[in-house]
């Protein structure tokens, strides 16, 4: 009733349901990629039952915490698996594969559902998540696009997809758009959760084709970029991006409308900007923004703050092309898609 984990697995086990046992806290921080939270104990009776167990005394915290195992496992049956066939085929795993997990599994084993635990539990899928990102090489040739900011990094990105190329979304998996105006609404996923998603973008990317990626710092707001990733960007091919700046800010104030909705929120953002400004200049940017002005603003923001600071971000990288992105309009990007492509497969471009 065993199961080991050959692989990072980007297609999916050879199971109906992977089912993740932990308390919901655990499982919010970090969980295999597809896996169903059906806990057996709650964060409140896991923190409990472990008080017992070191506290008190080990036998009586085994016998509470089945009893509680029990009752929730019932709960599950009677609840979410209600409706599962009798030939369902789950993959159970705990935090290392061990009590709770079991436990578990041999209830739905009962039923005569055809259960297996994965050995070493959680544990065993987080080491080869980390193998893949802090020991192995990344294997795949990686193109950075770079470009000044609001010259719609992200955006080509899903065009090269929508035309046949190969990406990794790194802002998109942060939950974070890379500047100091770059939160997006419900936060950032925990560093592991962003390296495991990380980890199955990677994998599901074919080596023997380019892999577009956006030009990024060594870590996007609070999340860090892995050291197999980090080291890869750096011996990477660039394609470089160019437009004004006043396409630019025009564009950016497409691209976080939340910003725009939210006078507030954007007031915040703009105080941020206070250890690297004058008070005349961060309030005139206030002024800009009550009044309306967003793409003057951005423009603003853009000449005075971003390509000040972030002029060169190839950091010696081997670029490979250029791309005019005009005014950054619906055709200036899907053309410079088909550019991007034909210039990272080596195709002669007119």
């Amino acid at each position: 009733m065993s199961y080991t984990l050959p692989s990072l697995m980007p297609d999916g086990p050879p199971f109906d349901e992977v089912i993740d046992v932990r308390a919901p806290q655990e499982f919010a921080e970090d969980h295999m990629p597809g896996a169903i939270n059906l806990p057996v104990l709650s964060d409140a009776e896991r923190a409990r039952v472990g008080t017992i167990y070191v506290q008190q005394d080990r036998f009586l915290a085994r016998k509470i915490g089945a009893a509680l195992v029990a009752r929730n496992a019932a709960a599950h049956i009677e609840g979410p698996l209600a409706d599962r066939g009798g030939g369902w085929r789950p993959l159970v795993y705990c935090w290392r594969g061990g009590q709770r997990s079991n436990a578990f599994a041999s209830i739905l084993a009962q039923i005569g559902w055809r259960v297996e635990v994965l050995d070493g539990g959680y544990r065993s899928y987080r080491r080869l998540v980390s193998r893949r990102l802090y020991e192995a090489p990344l294997g795949l040739r990686l193109i950075v696009v770079d470009g000044g900011t609001g010259s719609g990094k992200t955006e080509l990105l899903h065009r090269i997809a929508a035309v046949g190329g190969q990406i990794v979304d790194l802002e998109g998996l942060a939950r974070h758009r890379g500047s100091n105006f770059g939160a997006m609404p419900g936060g950032q996923p925990a560093q592991k959760m962003f390296e495991s998603q990380l980890a199955r973008a990677l994998d599901r990317q074919d080596p023997a084709r380019p892999v577009f990626v956006e030009a990024e710092s060594n870590a996007i707001g609070r999340l860090r970029l892995p050291p197999s990733l980090w080291t890869a960007m750096g011996r990477a091919e660039t394609l470089r991006l160019e437009a004004s700046s006043e396409a630019r800010g025009r564009f950016l104030t497409t691209t976080y409308p939340d910003l725009t909705a939210d006078a507030d929120l954007l007031a915040r953002r703009i105080d941020t900007l206070r250890p690297y400004h004058s008070r005349d200049q961060v309030a005139a940017w206030h002024a800009m923004a009550a009044e309306g002005r967003h793409a003057e603003m951005a423009r603003d923001l853009i000449e005075r703050h971003y390509d000040r600071r972030y002029r060169d971000n190839s950091g010696g990288r081997t670029e490979i092309g250029r791309i005019d992105l005009g005014g950054l309009d619906e055709t200036d990007l899907d053309r410079a898609a088909e550019r991007a492509l034909r210039i990272a497969e080596r195709v002669p471009v007119e």
